[in-house]
């Protein structure tokens, strides 16, 4: 069983179940790369990892990653991305740009009086057009993990 890949790669090929993680060097991720659990990645720090994950469903914020041996060696985190966030003074606004959001399969962040999804300067347009008030932000995004996904969203 292959532990590293090469000296200054640490290969990672086990999820650990939920628990108390130990104080781990943080692997963020994009929404987007947590949905990939194949491929080269660097945790802090600049430490070239290898996931070798199996393809159990996309990575979530809190999961603990091991090496082949079982040796916990990372955490994953949100990486901050570049977004746009929704809201309205009518809660019906809010549900309709959500609707049309989902119409058009964007990923979603949904809040209680808020929309976030990664800025795009034509869905920006759009919702401005409607109505909705659009801010910018850097920010971690978790978007809901749709109707048909392997696995349930959840927040840690």
């Amino acid at each position: 069983m292959l532990v590293r890949a090469t000296d200054d790669v640490i290969v990672l090929s086990q999820r650990l179940p939920l628990a108390p993680a130990p104080a781990l060097r943080a692997l963020p991720l994009t929404a987007a790369e947590r949905r990939i659990c194949r491929g080269r990645r660097e945790a802090d720090g600049s430490v070239p990892v290898l996931l070798q994950l199996p393809r159990e469903g996309q990575l979530h914020p809190g999961d603990v990653l091991a090496d082949p041996t079982g040796t916990p060696q990372v955490v994953v985190t949100a990486r901050p991305e570049p977004l746009l966030l929704v809201s309205a003074p009518d809660p019906l606004a809010l549900l309709q740009a959500a609707y049309h959001l989902g119409n058009r399969h964007v990923a979603l962040e949904l809040n209680t009086s808020e929309l976030r999804l990664l800025e795009d300067p034509v869905l920006e347009a759009m919702l401005r057009q409607r109505g909705l008030n659009v801010d910018h932000a850097v920010a971690p995004f978790q978007p809901e993990a749709g109707a048909y996904s392997a696995a349930a969203h959840h927040h840690r």
